[in-house]
This record gives C-alpha cells, sequence and structure tokens, in this order.
C-alpha cells in the first residue's frame, strides 16, 4: 500500500475532509512520527504495535563477493513488534499465511 492509497482510505472512510485535508493529516501523523523517533522515543499504537529505534554499535563484517573482512559502521535501526491483536487479526483471516488452506 502506498501513500496515496493511504490518503485515499482516510478521504474515503472519514467524510467531511476534502482529499486535501486527508493527505495534510496522513502527512502530518507521518512527519509526527519522524520527529517522535528521531528524539529516540518509542511510539506505540495500540492494538497494532511498537515502534523503536535502536542504536547498533560498529562491528566486523565480510564481504560476501570477495570474503575480504569489513566494518560496518554504528548506526540507527527501526523495529516495528506488532501486537498481540493485530497478530492475531491477520491470522484469523482466511487466507492468511500459515493457516494450512495453500495444500
Amino acid at each position: 500500500m502506498t501513500k496515496a492509497e493511504i490518503v485515499q482510505a482516510v478521504y474515503g472512510k472519514l467524510g467531511g475532509f476534502s482529499k486535501k485535508e486527508a493527505a495534510d493529516l496522513v502527512d502530518l501523523i507521518f512527519e509526527t512520527m519522524k520527529e517522535t523517533l528521531g528524539r529516540g522515543e518509542k511510539i506505540k499504537v495500540s492494538g497494532f504495535g511498537n515502534f523503536v529505534l535502536r542504536d547498533k554499535r560498529q562491528r566486523q563484517g565480510r564481504n560476501p563477493q570477495t570474503g575480504e573482512p569489513i566494518v560496518i559502521t554504528e548506526r540507527r535501526v527501526l523495529n516495528f513488534k506488532a501486537s498481540q491483536l493485530l497478530k492475531q487479526a491477520l491470522n484469523d483471516q482466511p487466507g492468511a499465511a500459515g493457516d494450512g488452506a495453500d495444500g
């Protein structure tokens, strides 16, 4: 799903907004999430999951093509952990992965 599709879904489901207002709302949500994560804070969305920014330390790695040792620089990574409600909703849907329907 793209950002434009999210805007369309918001526009379609929440009457009373213009398409531009729906786009501004989606942009505001994403911008707020970026700023919050940029400050190192967690984002907890009840019934959906948690977004957490983690710092990874510098470590030794290996170039997979040459086998040559390299240094992997330290960086920040974003982790998402789905809530139990989201996991349950995804697994209860017909045709969901792991439901044994694929034969």
